[in-house]
């Protein structure tokens, strides 16, 4: 595994968690580097940090206080 690769996956602490948890991607990065792409991808699907699940999360929460606040009426 390259060192520059190595640096961005110690620089989140989700890679790491990831890498602990699914640890196949030791081997894909370290056969190909230019994976990374898709693994950052995988990550950020996994762990919900997409925009658009930061929009569903947004929205539900925003259901949920109107519904609470229908109810207290």
């Amino acid at each position: 595994m390259t060192l520059d690769l190595q640096f961005k996956l110690k620089s989140n602490p989700l890679f790491i968690k990831y890498l602990h948890e699914n640890s196949y991607w030791y081997k894909f990065l370290n056969r190909d580097p230019s994976l990374f792409d898709e693994f950052v991808n995988e990550v950020r699907t996994n762990y919900k940090l997409r925009t658009t699940d930061k929009i569903n999360k947004a929205l539900s929460t925003f259901e949920m206080i109107s519904t609470i606040i229908s109810s207290l009426k």
